[in-house]
Parts: C-alpha cells; sequence; structure tokens
C-alpha cells in the first residue's frame, strides 16, 4: 500500500480500537450494574462474555494486528504466541454467540426444565468452557500446526550476522492451511452452521405458537421473538464481517499471493475488527434491558457530574439516598418510616 492507504488504514484501526473499548466496557456496566440481577439469566452471561471478547479485541488484538504487519522484530516463537491471541479471541466471540444460541434454544423448547438446568454455578461453568476451548483452539499452533521454517531460517540467518530479530508477520508463522481447514471450515463455518440451524428451529417454534396462542402468552412470546432476532442480527453481523477475510485466506491458499490485493486484505481485516465495534450499537438499539440500563448509566453520569460542578441540591439528595440506601439493608430489607 502507498505511504497514505497505510496511514488511513492504521487511523481506522485506531478508531475502531477506541470503539470496541468504550462500548464493550459501556455493555460489561451496563449487565453488570445496571440491570438487576441479569447476571442471573444465562443470556445476559453469554453477552458479557461476548462483550469482554469484544473489549479484548480493542484493548490486544487491533494493535498486534498493527504491529504484526512487520513493524515489530521478536524470535519467530514470541510473534506466533503474540499471533494466536489474535484467533483465541476470535474463537472466543464464536463460542459465546453458539452459547447464546443454544441458550435461546433450550429456553424454548424445555421451559419447564429450563431454570432446573441452567442456574447460575452451570452458566458461569459454560462460560469458562467457551474460554477455555478458545484458548486451546486459538492456540493449537504452538503444539505444531505452524508455518514458521522461513521465519526461523531468517532469524537464525539474522542473527547470526547481526542482533536484530527478522520482522514478524501474522502468515509468516500461521499457515494458511491451519487457517483455512482448521480455523475457517472446523472452528467458524461449523458453529455457525449450528447456530443458523437453532435460529431457524426457534423462529419456526416462535411462529407456530404465536398462531396457537391466547392473547396473553402473545406478549410473552413476542418479546421472546424480538430478542431472538436481535441477537440473530449480531450473529448475521458476525458472519458477514469475518467471512470475507476467511475467503480472502482461501484465495491465497489456492490461488496464491496474487490472487488477493494488499489493500483488499487489510479492508478485510478492518471489517472483521469492526464487528466487535458495532455489537454494542445493537445491542443498544434492540434490546430494551441494556438501553434502560445505558439510560440509568447516563443519568448517574449527570447527575455526579453536576454534583461535582457545586450542585449542593443534586449532592445532597446523593447522599440522602445512600443513606437510605444504607438504613434499608441494616433493617434487613426493610424500609424505615
Amino acid at each position: 500500500m502507498t505511504d497514505w492507504s497505510w496511514v488511513a488504514y492504521t487511523v481506522l484501526e485506531v478508531l475502531i480500537a477506541i470503539s470496541c473499548f468504550l462500548g464493550n466496557a459501556l455493555v460489561v456496566c451496563a449487565v453488570c450494574i445496571g440491570i438487576r440481577d441479569s447476571l442471573r439469566e444465562p443470556t445476559f452471561c453469554f453477552l458479557v462474555s461476548l462483550a469482554v471478547a469484544d473489549f479484548l479485541v480493542g484493548v490486544a488484538a487491533v494493535p498486534l494486528a498493527v504491529l504484526l504487519d512487520g513493524w515489530v522484530s521478536v524470535t519467530p516463537d514470541l510473534c506466533l504466541l503474540l499471533s494466536c491471541v489474535v484467533l483465541v479471541l476470535t474463537q472466543a466471540s464464536v463460542l459465546s454467540l453458539l452459547a447464546i444460541s443454544v441458550d435461546r434454544y433450550l429456553r424454548l423448547h424445555i421451559p419447564l426444565r429450563y431454570k432446573a438446568l441452567a442456574t447460575q454455578r452451570r452458566t458461569w461453568m459454560a462460560v469458562s468452557v467457551c474460554w477455555t476451548l478458545s484458548c486451546i483452539l486459538g492456540f493449537t499452533p504452538l503444539f505444531g500446526w505452524r508455518n514458521y521454517s522461513s521465519l526461523t531460517s531468517d532469524f537464525t540467518n539474522t542473527s547470526s550476522s547481526s542482533s536484530i530479530s527478522p520482522p514478524c508477520t501474522f502468515l509468516s508463522v500461521i499457515s494458511l492451511p491451519f487457517m483455512v481447514y482448521f480455523n475457517f471450515l472446523g472452528c467458524v463455518m461449523a458453529p455457525l452452521l449450528v447456530m443458523t440451524l437453532l435460529y431457524t428451529q426457534i423462529f419456526r417454534s416462535l411462529q407456530g405458537r404465536l398462531k396457537e396462542s391466547c392473547p396473553q402468552a402473545q406478549a410473552s412470546l413476542l418479546r421472546e421473538k424480538r430478542l431472538a432476532c436481535s441477537l440473530a442480527l449480531v450473529l448475521i453481523l458476525f458472519a458477514g464481517c469475518w467471512i470475507p477475510l476467511h475467503l480472502m485466506n482461501c484465495l491465497l491458499l489456492f490461488q496464491g499471493p496474487q490472487a488477493v490485493t494488499r489493500g483488499t486484505l487489510y479492508t478485510g481485516i478492518l471489517l472483521s475488527h469492526a464487528n466487535s465495534a458495532v455489537n454494542p450499537v445493537v445491542y443498544a438499539c434492540r434490546i430494551p434491558k441494556i438501553q434502560q440500563a445505558y439510560s440509568q448509566i447516563w443519568r448517574r453520569f449527570i447527575v455526579r457530574l453536576n454534583c461535582c460542578h457545586g450542585d449542593k441540591q443534586v449532592c445532597q439528595s446523593i447522599k440522602g439516598s445512600r443513606a437510605n440506601h444504607i438504613e434499608t439493608c441494616g433493617s434487613g430489607g426493610k424500609s424505615t418510616p
């Protein structure tokens, strides 16, 4: 790429990283602070897991994507380790989305057993399993399926002549067969197909129940359908943002470097990273509970801002609410007269 194109790419990556950081930090705060007892609901636990993965994309994956373009010179082993971090975060997003779809399917198809099965402990165990599997699958190249023979030889030749290591790039250590056959087909496409089938069954079941149910039950089913639509939209956006980059990897593997221009490849990378910045916007626009939590956080921020600027009446109201809360807690949950 030309110099101006590289500057534009870097600026866009910085903006995406900031958006991922701020947006997903707000999602975690909204779910953990703004929504009471939300962490007892499995769907919101898995949304937190997805938001944490997207947050780490902004904190770690985007900076590493910029650095792992020949801008740092490290040993091949360290270059491989840094490249695998990006794979781990991608896999964590995929498995969190899969956990959400399974949760919604079970909630709809076994409603009587759902509460007994989806306890808070089991939910967080499922989140732990998702992240453990993500680490195992993402760090697979560390166990042998790698591609740094050329980089190792370059490192040996360079180290013998000088103390500077060769530049580290993602594809110099991560093999294209691994990216296509294992990561794309096995770790991304297979879960996406399973999720597509699950959401298809969810919408079919909801449509049938809406026709047969009474007006009182339809309100609950409509809420379920709106939430399922919102979560399916998150899935569609993930597929739309990540599949183009994986298809470029397929072209690079089967047709060689001339099949994909550098500018096109960078566009695919930007699109994949932008997915992590878009998700908080989808939550804000489509999920009522998170909308309400955003509003609560914003009101608290405005109130505290006014308090910091010397609004004594607001400060006294904050202190009064705190005193009432402490008094309520001290009296065993019953407010005093």
